[in-house]
């Protein structure tokens, strides 16, 4: 018979720059795995001083069998950096190329979007111009319109 080695677990979580603290949704999703929130709280807000307070940052954590961690801060969400390009608080309430536009991006800004976007690990393998179309759909369907 075989032992089973205990696994690593993954927690994702969307946590603003700056302003994690242990209440939801950072308490009670580490606190159900043994991990000290406030630990979290404390390194994460130092990781993301470097960002504008309130930008949502997703955030795998990895918790360890010995309750010990790791986290990984990905880039911001791509919809947040083409909203607050074009200046909206929200997106449109209505999704898709029918969408209300709330705002106005050049491509450039599209472009710059995708640099930053490629500094994410899991799409650095990814052409520049193929992460721009992918921002510029995205603008679409949160009702941002990319000019020339």
């Amino acid at each position: 018979m075989s032992q089973s080695v205990p696994k690593d677990i993954l927690v994702k979580l969307l946590v603003k720059a700056g302003q994690a603290t242990p209440q939801p949704p950072v308490g009670p999703a580490l606190g159900s795995k043994g991990i000290k929130a406030m630990e979290f709280c404390k390194e994460f807000n130092a990781r993301t001083s470097i960002y504008i307070p309130g930008t949502p940052m997703p955030c795998v954590i990895t918790i360890r069998p010995d309750r010990t961690f790791n986290f990984e801060i990905k880039t911001p969400p791509t919809s947040h950096l083409l909203l607050q390009a074009a200046g909206a608080d929200k997106g449109a309430a209505v999704h898709g190329k029918n969408a209300a536009k709330v705002g106005t991006i050049s491509l450039k800004h599209a472009y710059e979007i995708a640099k930053i976007k490629q500094k994410d690990p899991r799409l650095s393998g990814i052409s520049l111009e193929a992460l721009t179309k992918t921002v510029v759909a995205t603008a679409q369907t949160v009702g941002v319109e990319v000019v020339p």
